[in-house]
């Protein structure tokens, strides 16, 4: 998953990182097939150069250390809202079949479970020119349609987000723990593009919540080579993101 999201960045594009495995994609990327792309993370730091040692967060001070920017929330919010955002990095409780995230509230036993919210992913998701969502790939995880939209995708499909004032943007790829969905650019519904080495099209059917498509080229997700495995360790050499 780390390795697919880093191969989702293009060298010289600017990338908001976010938490997690995309803070583990991007210094993979800028390791290897991207040395210019340029991170925005929510805090207000912009680094155009790996961090030197281990993240937890993107406050930690091996982030700071080094930053080409040190700002705030507003100046890296700022650059969204002005299209310079080229891709952004998203999680969620819930993904759906047009791509619309849900991170706020999820039906529980009994009523609702309330979640942490958007944060800046709303934002992301409207403004930036692509996002690619990462999340682990269960059928409660995938459903038809989430529970609540929080952070709109293709909305309900076709011409959406042009029709709703989005003329730019929406999900590029999902990146599960399974396999690789894309989306048509017509209707704008995910479809199976990669399978992971040890799943299958089957498996990964039966766990979406709805009638995946399959793209007639399905292919297997190519694995990690031994110099992205080399880098990922070297960043993480605890297994503390990747075990």
């Amino acid at each position: 998953m780390v390795v697919a999201a880093g191969r989702e960045i293009a060298d010289g594009e600017v990338v908001f990182v976010g938490m997690r495995l995309p803070l583990l994609g991007f210094l993979l990327a800028k390791e290897t097939h991207a040395p210019r792309a340029v991170g925005l993370y929510e805090n207000g730091v912009i680094r155009d150069l790996p961090a030197s040692e281990f993240l937890v967060t993107m406050s930690d001070p091996p982030n700071v250390k080094g930053a080409s920017v040190c700002t705030d929330m507003l100046d890296v919010m700022g650059l969204l809202q002005q299209g310079r955002v080229h891709l952004g990095f998203l999680g969620a409780a819930e993904v759906d079949r047009y791509g619309n995230l849900n991170s706020t509230q999820v039906r529980g036993n009994p009523g609702w479970i309330r979640l942490p919210g958007s944060g800046g992913a709303c934002d992301i998701a409207s403004l930036s020119q692509r996002f690619v969502v990462i999340v682990e790939h269960e059928r409660q995880r995938l459903p038809a349609r989430v529970s609540y939209c929080t952070s709109p995708g293709f909305g309900e499909g076709g011409d959406w987000r042009r029709r709703t004032g989005l003329p730019w943007g929406g999900p590029a790829a999902v990146i599960t723990t399974r396999a690789i969905l894309r989306f048509d650019g017509e209707s704008g519904e995910a479809y199976l593009a990669s399978v992971h080495p040890g799943s299958s099209v089957e498996e990964v059917r039966w766990q979406t919540g709805w009638e995946l498509k399959v793209a007639p080229d399905v292919t297997q997700t190519p694995p990690p080579n031994q110099e992205e495995l080399r880098i990922i360790r070297r960043y993480d050499p605890e297994g503390f993101w990747t075990s």
